[in-house]
Formats: structure tokens, C-alpha cells, sequence
């Protein structure tokens, strides 16, 4: 029974992303179904802000998870979400070419969409730390958002200069969620696209190549791009960049929530305390564990069921509470200041809080106020 209970516990996405879809092909009031359970979700997850769970392992030490029950979970999500996006484009075409589908139902259906699009980066978030076909796998559920560039950027740059000036996927204090995606999104993109050019010319091969992973990853994303054209014409390119748009938007904002304001000395050891904690029992379901980034990111192979509890600083607040505060950056660097005030004074070292310093001193003679807008 318990096995039973630790597997089915993280089917709270792949549940709920089918009753989505579902409500698509309903139509009507239905189309809003997903967005009637984001905001579920957020109700569910402020409730259970004071529960927390640890990892379960058995008197020997043995996980209760399943691989290969996880692993075929994961590998299903890409033809789900792909089917999320047909769903959407035959909504689409019924509206361009009848009247059965309404403005108000379109609109609940591409936001629906969007909404899970987006929370799918967790599998490919997962999945890019499968060094064998679920690269591949990852790759395929981030090109749907047009992110591809994301699998290899996680694993070869964020996880190598995390908590330093050198990862975009690492905001400093004072920037909002806001700017922060244009500058993770871009700054990621760019990466992938400086690591294949400098081993194309390694290989002595010409950058406009097929061996070019950082094209062939964008090229992924053309059947979303043409499923879009041909159910919706100008519409359906609108509702593919809102789809885009929303997805990114919520993968960077998991980035933000999960590394803001924290710094790590270039060239010392990624630890614990250089990452920001959501534990809390929803927050753990629903993420699959990836609010445990302490434990993540000095374990990075380790499988999400198994990651713990390891003392890593913590907001408190489950990810999607916090992410109705990021929305609103002052109420959001209000919550957050006194959890960094708390680092600074107990965790971080010499250096660390000498970077914090120096870079607010900088930041406060900027003209361009962006940062802290």
C-alpha cells in the first residue's frame, strides 16, 4: 500500500492536464477548465503551507518509488501535451470556420492551454537529467513552448554557475519576474546557441548544419508553429505566441522562486543554501519535487522521489503562493527580504555577502530603474 501511495501521490499534473484537455473538446464553459484548476491548485496549495513530508524509504534504506512507473508517467507526458495543443487548434479551426466555438470560449481554451503547456516544463525539467533517451524526450516536451534551447542550458550552464552572476537562470535582488524571463529565456538561448558554434568549429563544420543542436531544437517547435497556421490562420499565430508567452513565463518564474537573490562565490562547491527550499506537501506532489532544490542541486542525478529535506533555506509558502507574490514585485521583494536578511546573517559567508553588498551599491546609481521596478 505504500508503494501505491508514494507513485500515484505525483499524478496530480497528468490527472488534471487530461480533465483539461477534456474540457477543450467540451467546449463552451468546459474550455475554462484549466484555468478553474490553476486556481484550485492555488487554494490547495495555500492550505497545505504547513505540512511537510519527507522522502519515504523503508527500513533498509529503499525507495518505495517505481523508475519505471515514473519513467513511463514522464515519456507519456509528451504525447499528452501534445495532444493539449491539437485539442486547441481543432477550438481553432471551429471557430474560423463556424460559429459552434465563442470568443469567450476561445480565450478560456488558449489560456487553459497555456496554463498547463507551461507547468509541463517539469517534466522536461526532469527528464533533462536523463543523459540517455529522455534527453531526447525533454528536448521534444520543451520545443512545444518553444524552449528547447532550456534542456541543454539547465544541465551544462545553471547547474555549473548557479547562484553566480554568470547564470541567467539566477536573478539577483532587485529584478522582478518580469524582466527576468526576457533576460533567463534569452540568456539560455544564447548558451546553447555559443556551445554548438564552438563545437561546429571544432569539427570544422559549417554552423547552418543539421549537426547544429541549438537549429535542429527551434526546428522542433515547427509542427506546433504549423498545427497553429493551419487551424487558425492570423488567430492561430496569436494564440500559439500567447500559449509561447505563458509557458516561458511560468518556467522562468519557477527559475526566479527558486534561486532569487541567493549568491555562490565563483569556483566554490554548489551547497544547500544555495537554493530556496518549497517543500511544503502540495507544492511536493503536484512539482514532483522540483521545489526540493537544495537537495537537487548538489544530487542532480538523484531521482525526484527520492530528494529530502536538507536544511536548505525556505520560503515557507508553497510555489504557487509565492507565485501570486511575484506577480506584484514589491509585495514580493517585501516577503522575501527578511528570509534574505535571515541568509545573509547565518549562511552566507565573507565573500558571498561582500557580492551582496557590492552589487546593491552598483544597483542603487543605475538611471535605468528596471531592475527594481
Amino acid at each position: 500500500m505504500k508503494t501505491f501511495y508514494v507513485n500515484v501521490r505525483y499524478l496530480i499534473v497528468p490527472v488534471m492536464t487530461v480533465l483539461t484537455i477534456y474540457g477543450l473538446f467540451l467546449g463552451g464553459i468546459y474550455a475554462w477548465t484549466g484555468v478553474f484548476l490553476f486556481g484550485l491548485n492555488i487554494i490547495l496549495d495555500t492550505a497545505t503551507k504547513n505540512i511537510h513530508l519527507r522522502a519515504d524509504f523503508d527500513e533498509n534504506g529503499n525507495s518505495f518509488g517505481i523508475k519505471t512507473f515514473q519513467y513511463i508517467v514522464m515519456y507519456l507526458m509528451l504525447p499528452i501535451f501534445i495532444v493539449l495543443q491539437c485539442a486547441l487548434a481543432w477550438n481553432l479551426y471551429q471557430f474560423t470556420t463556424s460559429s459552434i466555438v465563442t470568443v469567450e470560449s476561445l480565450i478560456g481554451a488558449i489560456l487553459s492551454t497555456g496554463l498547463w503547456a507551461g507547468l509541463g516544463i517539469i517534466y522536461g525539467h526532469e527528464l533533462s537529467h536523463n543523459k540517455k533517451e529522455g534527453f531526447s524526450v525533454s528536448r521534444a516536451i520543451m520545443a512545444l513552448s518553444g524552449a528547447s534551447h532550456f534542456t541543454y542550458a539547465h544541465v551544462y550552464q545553471h547547474h555549473l554557475e548557479l547562484g553566480h552572476q554568470n547564470d541567467p537562470a539566477t536573478a539577483p535582488r532587485g529584478r522582478n519576474v518580469y524582466w527576468h524571463t526576457w533576460l533567463s529565456h534569452f540568456g539560455q538561448s544564447k548558451f546553447s546557441f555559443d556551445l554548438e558554434k564552438q563545437k561546429l568549429e571544432r569539427q570544422n563544420k559549417s554552423f547552418f548544419s543539421l549537426d547544429n543542436k541549438w537549429i535542429l531544437g527551434y526546428l522542433y517547435s515547427l509542427p506546433s508553429i504549423v498545427l497553429f497556421v493551419w487551424s487558425g490562420g492570423l488567430i492561430g499565430i496569436v494564440a500559439l505566441i500567447v500559449i509561447w508567452s505563458i509557458s516561458n513565463f511560468l518556467l522562468e518564474a519557477l527559475n526566479f522562486m527558486g534561486h532569487y537573490g541567493l549568491i555562490r562565490e565563483a569556483g566554490k562547491p554548489v551547497e544547500h543554501k544555495h537554493s530556496w527550499d518549497n517543500d511544503n506537501l502540495f507544492t511536493s506532489w503536484f512539482f514532483i519535487e522540483i521545489g526540493r532544490q537544495g537537495d537537487h542541486h548538489v544530487r542532480g542525478e538523484t531521482y525526484f522521489w527520492e530528494l529530502d529535506e536538507v536544511g536548505a533555506p525556505n520560503y515557507e509558502i508553497g510555489y504557487f503562493t509565492l507565485f501570486l507574490l511575484t506577480l506584484i514585485p514589491p509585495l514580493f521583494r517585501k516577503y522575501t527580504q527578511k528570509y534574505l536578511d535571515e541568509w545573509d546573517r547565518n549562511q552566507a559567508s565573507n565573500a558571498e555577502r561582500q557580492i551582496a553588498k557590492d552589487y546593491y551599491e552598483n544597483s542603487k546609481h543605475l538611471s535605468n530603474d528596471i531592475l527594481i521596478a
